[in-house]
């Protein structure tokens, strides 16, 4: 289980490259968690843009955004949760799934990563437990989700949005679907 989640600063950065460094995180190391912060149609293909997602990742966390948390298991970086206001998110407004609802301000969860070694131990549900308490301290009313909802199991590689039954545990509600795979789900705080 996990002993400690930090957000990630200037102090946890190296932390977050180690996690991102293990085996299953392929996905992460090429995104950074930047996808969903940009517009545009190439935002994260190649390896330049690894190196420029990573960068821009970086500056945002040293000019004081604190875009998600860390979770350590054993005092090692274990997984990793992303998440803010969704204002920050610009990808988001223009997509068909994943579009404003209304006019509510929300904080997003856009991805939950856990290393390959951490699997099947929950750190996922106590990752979104940590962000539950971390957006409602920074002043969050609205927590929003975007996760998969299908039937056959997705390879864990590829389920950074998380599952429905993580986020319905944590007591999210489905608030829209446009996607026959995919759901909008709100937690008030």
């Amino acid at each position: 289980m996990a002993e400690l989640f930090r957000p990630l600063t200037p102090e946890t950065w190296t932390d977050l490259e180690q996690l991102f460094g293990l085996p299953g995180g392929s996905i992460v190391r090429g995104c950074w968690c930047m996808h969903y912060r940009r517009t545009g149609t190439n935002s994260g293909a190649g390896e330049d843009w690894k190196q420029v997602n990573k960068q821009d990742l970086c500056d945002l966390v040293r000019a004081g955004t604190r875009p998600g948390l860390i979770g350590y298991v054993d005092s090692s970086p274990a997984g990793w949760i992303s998440l803010g206001p969704r204002a920050e998110y610009l990808r988001l407004q223009r997509s068909p799934v994943m579009k404003p609802v209304d006019d509510t301000p929300v904080w997003s969860v856009v991805c939950s990563y856990v290393a390959k070694p951490y699997r099947g131990r929950g750190l996922q549900r106590q990752l979104l437990a940590a962000a539950i308490a971390f957006a409602r301290d920074s002043g969050a009313a609205m927590l929003e989700a975007y996760p998969v909802d299908k039937p056959d199991r997705s390879h864990d590689d590829f389920m950074f949005f998380g599952s429905r039954s993580l986020y319905e545990r944590a007591g999210f509600t489905e608030v829209v679907r446009r996607s026959p795979t995919r759901v909008v789900m709100r937690l008030p705080l």
